[in-house]
């Protein structure tokens, strides 16, 4: 059972930045197009970036321009580079296949942007 484990959310300023990782148990990113999602309270969990087995990253518009999606199959990790964050952009940040069977979700890791 591969797991995902997400780390590096934490309080940041507006216009802070944080880097957020997601290592897996198993070798699977190397073949699966991997998404950063986001889940704010009382909203629907949402895609905010991928990227695909060979690196090409996609983003939603609201964070384009702002963050980074990266990824090291040798790692087994997948990374988000957040900048200019907003306090729109709090949520909790999880990690996982962009199709579906999706893995199981990990804890997320909470990212809180505020004065």
């Amino acid at each position: 059972q591969v797991q995902l484990v997400e780390s590096g959310g934490g309080l940041v300023q507006p216009g802070g930045s944080l880097r957020l990782s997601c290592a897996a148990s198993g070798s699977i990113f190397s073949i699966n197009d991997m998404g950063w999602y986001r889940q704010a309270p009382g909203q629907q969990r949402e895609l905010v970036a991928s990227i695909s087995s060979g690196g090409s990253p996609n983003y939603r518009n609201f964070v384009k321009g702002r963050f980074t999606i990266s990824r090291d199959n040798a790692k087994n990790t997948v990374y988000l580079q957040m900048n200019s964050l907003k306090p729109e952009d709090t949520a909790v940040y999880y990690c996982n296949k962009v199709l579906y069977p999706r893995l199981d979700w990990g804890q997320g890791t909470q990212v809180t942007v505020s004065s």
